[in-house]
């Protein structure tokens, strides 16, 4: 399609003003980046392009430079969806980042034999590294593997190397195998860690490492790709949840739940989405994560989005996400 005339000689000017009206924004207090975002002008129903880069700008300035506040206690989120590729692992390394570019400290426990976590946060995981593997079947210290990210001041991570694979059949023997992630996150509480946020990325699957990570924590995050076959898989998720907090932790519940790979332009995406948020109209954050290819580029350069492209529309989602879940932390 087309762009019209007026799309063509108004876009460039806008793009200056916008990246102009950001940088402003991130030496702005808090009302000032309110009456810096209505400042912004909003062009004509003749200029679709227009009114989406000027929306994204005033999104962008409520944001930019603004500090999270830091959560009444630290909390612990599993993020576990039982189907592949609805983008686990890619939620948790880039709500994370966004968190910690916001002023808390989080930390991300990989927890998934892949190690993608590990790689989009730029952690060395080859088999010789310390990783959750040690802390798991060995009893290592969790806070001793942990390695922070060179690219986010306040980010770090517990990695995973190829040895968890290995970790679902040697948990089978061990005593207490179902909470020896939750014994080492106690042992680092009472050691006086200083995180604010605990994201721990799980395997596609419901195994002994998924059932440690909910065991471990008392939320669990899900993010759900915009598709029918993914509320088949939320539906198997919500059963095993209530069976773990039948038999094994009484206080897990779905706490937050994150629409991911949006495409505005098709039905089936507005229907999904509107299914998911009548069912959980308190869990669903209002900010849904659109398909990006900067978000899908970043993880080869061992880095989030937040870092790679933090202008992209991926990027702004995240960091829209992420000040919702620290906002619905801080309410006592």
């Amino acid at each position: 399609m087309p762009v019209a005339a007026s799309d063509r000689e108004r876009a460039p000017d806008l793009t200056t003003d916008a990246a102009t009206e950001v940088e402003r924004a991130e030496h702005a207090s808090g009302l000032d980046r309110v009456a810096l975002a209505a400042s912004i002008p909003t062009p004509g129903d003749d200029t679709p392009l227009g009114r989406d880069l000027a929306e994204s700008t005033r999104r962008r300035i409520q944001l930019t430079g603004r500090v999270f506040p830091k959560p009444v206690v630290p909390r612990v989120l599993t993020v576990a969806n039982q189907k592949g590729g609805v983008g686990k692992t890619t939620t948790t390394v880039n709500i994370a980042a966004a968190m910690a570019q916001s002023g808390l400290q989080v930390l991300v426990v990989d927890l998934d034999p892949q190690g993608n976590a590990s790689t989009a946060l730029g952690i060395d995981h080859h088999a010789d590294v310390p990783s959750v593997y040690d802390v798991l079947v060995e009893g290592r210290s969790l806070l001793e593997v942990v390695q922070p990210c060179v690219s986010v001041d306040g980010l770090f991570c517990a990695p995973a190397t190829i040895d968890l694979a290995g970790a679902e059949i040697e948990l089978v023997s061990l005593v207490a195998r179902e909470s020896r992630l939750n014994r080492a996150l106690q042992a680092a509480a009472a050691a006086g860690h200083s995180f604010d946020y605990i994201l721990i990325d799980c395997p596609p699957s419901l195994g002994l490492l998924t059932v440690n990570a909910m065991v471990a924590s008392s939320e669990i995050f899900i993010p759900i790709q915009c598709e029918y076959y993914a509320l088949e898989g939320l539906s198997q998720l919500l059963k095993n949840i209530e069976l773990i907090k039948a038999h094994l932790n009484p206080l897990l519940h779905v706490s937050t739940i994150l629409l991911t790979m949006y495409d505005a332009r098709t039905r089936l995406s507005a229907q999904v989405a509107q299914e998911v948020r009548e069912h959980f109209p308190t869990e669903v954050l209002s900010a849904s994560v659109p398909r990006s290819v900067r978000v899908s580029e970043a993880p080869s350069f061992g880095e989030t989005v937040m870092t790679y492209d933090p202008s992209s529309s991926g990027a702004l989602a995240y960091l829209e996400a992420a000040g919702e879940i620290a906002d619905r932390g801080a309410r006592p």
